[in-house]
């Protein structure tokens, strides 16, 4: 019934398949992280080597937000309300909808008085899709985007840009503007003067890549942080390269100094928070930036291009820098360790923390560590947390989809879990606690101004 096949040609046939998949297997990597392409060979293979992932994406969609559900028994709002005129600038991917959403909540009665949900696969149009930008509607699409740290504006709008252009859009969630000029991530804040600040990765690259290899920021090249500052209408006016700076300021040390070979990632700048006022430690016009992959937390001076201070020691792998007053600036602990068995990826030593550094006494102290402790507080990335002028304490525990907050005595007041009606944990997106006479006034503006949007 069957053909007998010589033994030398199934032989030969095996070769010519290996041959053919590491041929295939070459282009495919040629495309993705290559300085020198194939063409439409290589681009026709990564399109073939894509088909199952993009199935995938079809057939799951919005599946890849689902987190792990930590806490079985909570779902959505549990808690008392605040008393005072509080708001909750909730980012998060809404698992019914499947698209990523901002919410304006009053924490007076938990109800949501605005939403924002733009459409992002029409801006992504609107971006030539090349250099670093050539996977963003791949990546960055409509099913796949969370608004990362929006940012209210005094007039109604939000600012927001992760992995992507930085991009405003007005209280009806159309399209004000967009900054292409790089790719932005992490943190957005605004400074005194209504500038916009902003982690970026500069492309190319500024450093030669006769140190840090080819300069593609995408698919694993070396990722330039730096430090953006743009106006309120997007243009940028400063940037810098937080390695660049390193350098600058004769810490070569910390870059060049990783065993035979430097890291893509050797900073992971997370937060940028400019300081608005003169002081016995600093100066209007300076940063605090968060250095992740350093655990370290720097003051820097942009006018003279001067490191200040840097901070380490009771930190790992820390986020969201906020100054408190006069003397003093808290850090979001993650106290997250790399695992030397990568395959288990990093975990949290013990629970996150708030740390408190105070610059009179040169002493680093911890906020309401025990009401971490009780509450199991401890996101091995991310995370966010804002410490209220009366001491309350609004936490983000990002990687189980769950804000708290703490009054003053370490009671937990509420608690806030981002459960869709399957029943799953999605994503948020470093949501805000909005508190300050600033902040009052821009939710006045939506809440007076959300009516032309239905018009």
């Amino acid at each position: 019934m069957f053909k007998k096949i010589e033994i030398w040609v199934l032989y030969l046939s095996i070769l010519f398949s290996l041959l053919i998949a590491v041929g295939f297997g070459v282009l495919v990597r040629q495309e993705l992280v290559g300085n020198i392409k194939a063409g439409w060979f290589s681009k026709s293979a990564l399109t073939l080597a894509e088909i199952p992932v993009n199935i995938k994406h079809i057939l799951t969609k919005g599946e890849d937000h689902v987190i792990e559900d930590k806490f079985p028994n909570l779902n959505d709002f549990v808690g008392t309300p605040n008393d005072k005129e509080l708001y909750l600038l909730l980012s998060r991917y809404d698992g019914d909808f499947k698209e990523g959403i901002v919410e304006l909540v009053d924490l007076r009665n938990f109800q949501v008085s605005h939403a924002w949900n733009p459409d992002i696969d029409a801006f992504n149009d609107l971006v030539e899709q090349v250099d670093e930008f050539e996977y963003l509607t791949r990546d960055q699409n409509e099913e796949r985007f969370t608004l990362m740290h929006p940012k209210l504006t005094s007039d109604g709008g939000l600012l927001f840009g992760w992995n992507a252009p930085l991009r405003k859009i007005n209280i009806c969630s159309d399209l004000v503007y967009q900054n292409t000029n790089d790719i932005f991530h992490h943190s957005i804040e605004t400074d005194s003067d209504g500038n916009i600040w902003a982690p970026s990765h500069l492309y190319p690259q500024t450093l030669p890549s006769r140190i840090v290899g080819r300069d593609l920021v995408i698919e694993g090249g070396f990722g330039d942080d730096a430090i953006v500052k743009l106006s309120s209408k997007g243009k940028i006016i400063y940037e810098k390269s937080v390695s660049q700076i390193l350098i600058d300021n004769n810490m070569s040390y910390i870059l060049f100094s990783n065993g035979n070979s430097i890291s893509n990632d050797p900073i992971h700048l997370n937060d940028i928070q400019p300081v608005n006022f003169d002081g016995e430690f600093w100066k209007k016009g300076d940063v605090f930036l968060s250095l992740r992959n350093l655990s370290m937390v720097m003051l820097y001076r942009p006018y003279s291009n001067r490191i200040i201070w840097m901070g380490t020691g009771p930190f790992l792998h820390q986020h969201d820098v906020d100054i408190l007053d006069e003397h003093r600036i808290s850090v979001f602990n993650n106290r997250s360790i790399n695992n030397i068995d990568a395959s288990k990826g990093n975990f949290v030593d013990g629970h996150n923390e708030v740390i408190i550094f105070d610059f009179k006494t040169n002493k680093y102290s911890s906020h309401l560590k025990d009401s971490l402790i009780e509450n199991d507080v401890k996101t091995v990335s991310q995370g966010r947390s804002e410490i209220l002028p009366n001491d309350e304490l609004f936490i983000e525990e990002s990687n189980y989809g769950r804000t708290l907050f703490f009054n003053s005595d370490g009671s937990l007041r509420w608690t806030h879990v981002n459960r869709a009606e399957n029943g799953n944990v999605y994503t948020v997106g470093w949501s805000r606690i909005l508190y300050t006479s600033e902040d009052i006034q821009s939710v006045k503006k939506v809440l007076t101004n959300k009516g032309a949007c239905n018009e």
